[in-house]
């Protein structure tokens, strides 16, 4: 019998990818999407959609027997449900922690509990690695996140890890980039105009993870059958802004890019001031408070080792593969 797997947040950037994974290893898969959710990456008809009431528990409820009772529960749910920028600071722990915590509650009280539960956080739960030795941020290191997303996310996750016998796996990746991304695609769109912004005159060591990567992550982790466990991500290595912009200039081939470095108050005023004037017209902006603190981090290293060991992790995208096929992508889709 085929496996039934769930995806929610499927409509998105990487909700997308892990429906098209799923799809091909002949999963009977079902992407979580509002009704309004654009489907333009999700045509493919053997998918089966489900608009699941999250923040309505009795409605939850009936929807999850239903489905119980008429097709069987769902063996795998991939949680990639989430918001990285919230027009309320109030809605991050609403959002990010208060629907797992109703869907979580929900999955045991109907026993619809599946053999895994595999949730989406981020490496930003842990928070910014040390600034002046750059050590590797490692599991055992105390969690102090900065940003309010990584806050709720890491909410979220002591909620899956308080409930007894509850198969999590979470996820912690660093910045994920790839086809159909908007927020990297920014800072390729600049490269291409010959600019290339960066912030604070302090070396900053940063790592990636390319979108199709850590898909193979989350299947990788069904298929080794891992309960209980969390994991941070990326591809392995570590690189420095200018090793961005090199990768993408050769991409695009382009032969000069001016690099301008910005200190870090004008880009926490700027940040601010967008965030601001967006709010006023009821709308959140890519850059915001929580970006600007992201992008002051200096050390975004983290030991993954545990993924390779546990899970015989290797990257298939370095960071200079994956930006090859990334722009390839934005050129034939019409974006670059």
């Amino acid at each position: 019998m085929r496996k039934k797997i769930l995806i929610t947040g499927a409509g998105g950037f990487i909700g997308s990818f892990i429906v098209e994974e799923a799809l091909a290893r002949n999963y009977d898969t079902w992407a979580g999407i509002r009704n309004s959710t654009n489907r333009e990456y999700l045509q493919d008809n053997r998918i089966h959609f489900i608009d699941l009431q999250y923040s309505n528990k009795s409605n939850l409820k009936k929807q999850l027997l239903e489905k119980k009772n008429t097709f069987g529960k769902w063996d795998y749910i991939i949680w990639n449900l989430g918001a990285t920028k919230c027009r309320h600071p109030e809605d991050f722990d609403k959002i990010n922690y208060g629907l797992v915590k109703i869907f979580t509650e929900t999955l045991i009280e109907t026993d619809t509990v599946p053999e895994q539960f595999i949730m989406m956080s981020s490496l930003g739960a842990w928070g910014a690695g040390n600034e002046e030795s750059y050590a590797p941020i490692c599991p055992t290191d105390m969690p102090k996140p900065e940003t309010l997303y990584g806050k709720s996310k890491l909410k979220a996750e002591l909620h899956l890890q308080s409930l007894p016998g509850f198969p999590y796996v979470i996820l912690r990746p660093t910045g994920v980039y790839g086809p159909r991304e908007k927020d990297y695609f920014l800072m390729i769109k600049s490269i291409k105009w010959g600019i290339d912004f960066s912030v604070g005159y302090k070396p900053q060591a940063l790592t990636f993870i390319y979108v199709k990567d850590l898909v193979k992550i989350m299947f990788l982790a069904i298929d080794k059958g891992v309960k209980q466990k969390s994991y941070f991500i990326s591809d392995g290595a570590v690189y420095t802004s200018s090793d961005f912009r090199k990768y993408v200039a050769k991409a695009l081939k382009k032969h000069f890019i001016l690099p301008l470095r910005l200190p870090l108050w004008v880009l926490k005023i700027v940040s601010y001031s967008v965030a601001f004037c967006a709010s006023l017209i009821g709308k959140t902006s890519t850059l915001n408070p929580d970006k600007y603190r992201i992008m002051k981090q200096r050390n975004w290293i983290c030991d993954i080792s545990a993924l390779q060991k546990e899970l015989g992790f290797t990257a298939d995208y370095p960071l200079e593969k994956g930006v090859e096929e990334c722009i390839s992508w934005y050129k034939t889709a019409g974006w670059l």
